[in-house]
């Protein structure tokens, strides 16, 4: 459903409570028909490529733009490049509100009709982007709101631009596309191609289509198709399914800090007009947060009267009984924010992990036949709150790096005409890229303020001794000492048991600050088919199994760490436990939390069909724009 709200189309869809049920309802290979195996195993199309890209983010976008540009530049022109994106359009799996910082964005393009006259600005058209006019940062406490001295890596005024993260995405799609990129939106990769050995990635293969729940083939049934590459970047954002998969495989992560991370909730207003200051930023500490859970608000007036306004919570808390969106819909209601959103209407929401582990955490980058980019990898800035930029700068290092190589080798269409049927004699395992990532000033940024956010993971301190830490890490030290702190282990390990923490009891919302988690999932514009096999898998999608080893020690986590509703823990007499468990798949909104958090480790997420999830949409009315 499509309705607008002032200058904005905003796109609502009814919650579903369709669910998994307690056992599972797919039929195992080995019982379906001669028939419907067959379908299932045939030989897939393949297509064959210079450059596969997984994931068609900013960092993915960024890839291809300038593997591109030096193709056109210094080639012929005809090296193909591919970026296949899950999302139905390009962007609308991107959450809207978001600080750019334009280094990246001016190295890429560093030509652009939208300078000013000295040279200076963002390569964006203007009615994308907000430059950022006044910023605050407060210590929030009861009713009160204390302002606390803005470090440097946090300032944002005069410098950087405010701007719907979704449009940006869309505006650079365009460009990779005039360049020549071929860009597939709609489309989940879902399998790892390796090369006969295993020891290589050749490529990917898409996700099959008309699958029903049962995981037999629907009338519309569709077989995915390879992609074989000569290198292969998977830029699937935080966690991704395949990025996890290679990480574990070629054990990118071998003398590395295990990855930790944040849960991201956003909501995009419409406010009153006398309580809209375009250009204002705020960040907020404390309040809702205990000392003892990692995170932050903050608040970014962009475009005409939109405000966005959200909570970052560290997934290392140790209590089960915390629900980041429960603290998110209580920040509001602080008189800090709640002035701004007073009279105003909530037109989206979103959320998404997000990786915070930092220098410490960031993989291996490389592995023969492809590399890790953007969020794949964990470039985020945690203390400057951004990993665009650096997201699209690893993308681009590595382009630059697999150029160099690709460059060398006969053309597809020299091998075609041979009928050489391998891409490469070897494959090319791109060690340069990782090379230009330490010789770059993503590095450098991150080995700044390598030692903020794991300062917050002691476990006397707390959250005051890392704010105390990191003052002096952000003013002074600046990561010149001799030390690294590391992290704790997994997010998921640190949960404590039920029985060892006291219950929340949260407010119920008011309908017009804050909204029940079934109403805030219809903003969303989340779409599944109902008749779709359930792509949050549980070991033989055995429930009640799940129920059992879950549900005794930390009494439904699940339901409160999910943003959007998906898990649930509802009365049943019949049951042992008093509770059954199921999985409300439709209304995933692609999070990955519950793949992070879960204690147990048994759910695993999985790529849905192409086309499926969220669609963030925060678009301004053109002349020709259709309802």
């Amino acid at each position: 459903m499509h309705s607008k709200i002032g200058s904005l189309r905003v796109t609502t869809r009814s919650f579903s409570h369709t669910a998994v049920k307690l056992s599972s309802v797919e039929v195992p290979f080995e019982k379906m028909t001669h028939e419907q195996q067959e379908m299932l195993t045939m030989e897939r199309p393949v297509d064959k490529v210079d450059i596969c890209i997984v994931g068609g983010g900013p960092a993915g976008l960024a890839a291809a733009i300038k593997f591109k540009q030096l193709d056109n530049e210094r080639g012929n022109g005809d090296l193909r490049v591919v970026v296949l994106e899950k999302a139905p359009d390009m962007g609308s799996h991107i959450v809207s509100g978001v600080i750019l910082e334009p280094k990246a964005l001016r190295e890429l393009f560093p030509e652009s009709e939208y300078y000013d006259e000295n040279g200076e600005g963002i390569p964006l058209p203007e009615e994308l982007v907000t430059k950022v006019e006044s910023e605050q940062l407060k210590y929030l406490m009861g009713n009160m709101a204390f302002p606390v001295p803005e470090p440097p890596q946090m300032v944002n005024k005069n410098k950087n631009y405010i701007a719907s993260l979704s449009q940006v995405v869309r505006y650079l799609a365009e460009q990779a596309e005039e360049l020549g990129v071929e860009v597939f939106p709609g489309i989940s990769v879902s399998e790892v191609i390796y090369g006969e050995d295993g020891k290589s990635v050749l490529g990917v293969a898409t996700k099959d289509m008309g699958i029903s729940k049962t995981g037999e083939p629907k009338d519309t049934f569709e077989r995915g198709m390879e992609f074989h590459a000569r290198q292969t970047f998977f830029a699937e954002g935080c966690h991704g399914s395949l990025s996890k998969e290679v990480i574990n495989k070629f054990k990118l992560r071998e003398g590395r800090n295990n990855q930790t991370y944040g849960l991201g909730i956003k909501e995009v207003w419409e406010v009153k007009p006398e309580n809209f200051h375009k250009g204002f930023v705020a960040h907020t500490m404390g309040y809702p947060l205990s000392n003892y859970v990692y995170g932050g608000g903050f608040m970014y007036h962009f475009g005409e009267g939109l405000v966005t306004v959200g909570l970052v919570v560290g997934l290392d808390y140790k209590n089960p009984y915390v629900s980041p969106y429960q603290e998110f819909q209580k920040m509001k209601h602080h008189p800090y924010y709640k002035k701004i959103l007073d009279g105003g209407t909530c037109i989206s929401y979103a959320a998404r992990a997000l990786n915070e582990g930092g220098l410490q955490s960031v993989p291996k980058l490389h592995f023969p036949g492809g590399c890790l980019i953007g969020a794949s990898a964990g470039f985020m800035n945690v203390p400057k709150i951004k990993g665009t930029h650096t997201a699209m700068k690893s993308g681009m290092l590595a382009a630059e790096k697999a150029f160099e190589e690709i460059i060398k080798l006969p053309s597809l269409s020299e091998l075609e005409e041979s009928e050489t049927e391998q891409l490469v004699e070897k494959p090319i395992n791109l060690v340069s890229y990782e090379t230009a990532f330490r010789e770059s000033w993503i590095y450098q940024e991150l080995n700044e303020v390598r030692n903020i956010r794991p300062s917050f993971g002691n476990p006397i301190l707390g959250g005051y001794g890392g704010m105390v830490y990191s003052g002096l890490e952000s003013f002074i030290l600046k990561g010149r000492v001799p030390w690294t702190f590391n992290h704790h282990a997994s997010d998921a390990t640190l949960t404590k048991p039920a029985d060892q923490c006291k219950p929340i009891d949260y407010p119920k919302p008011d309908g017009k600050i804050s909204f029940d988690i079934l109403t805030s999932v219809s903003r969303t514009g989340t779409y599944h088919d109902d008749d779709e096999k359930c792509h949050l898998r549980v070991p033989e999608q055995d429930l009640e199994k799940h129920a059992k080893e879950a549900y005794p020690k930390w009494k439904g986590i699940e339901s409160r760490f999910c943003p959007a509703g998906v898990y649930e823990y509802v009365e049943d007499e019949a049951s042992p436990l008093g509770v059954k468990f199921q999985i409300n798949s439709q209304n995933c909104i692609h999070c990955k939390t519950c793949d992070i958090k879960v204690p147990t480790q048994d759910i695993n997420w999985e790529v849905p069909e192409g086309g499926d999830g969220p669609k963030y949409t925060c678009l301004l009315y053109t002349s020709d724009a259709a309802d």
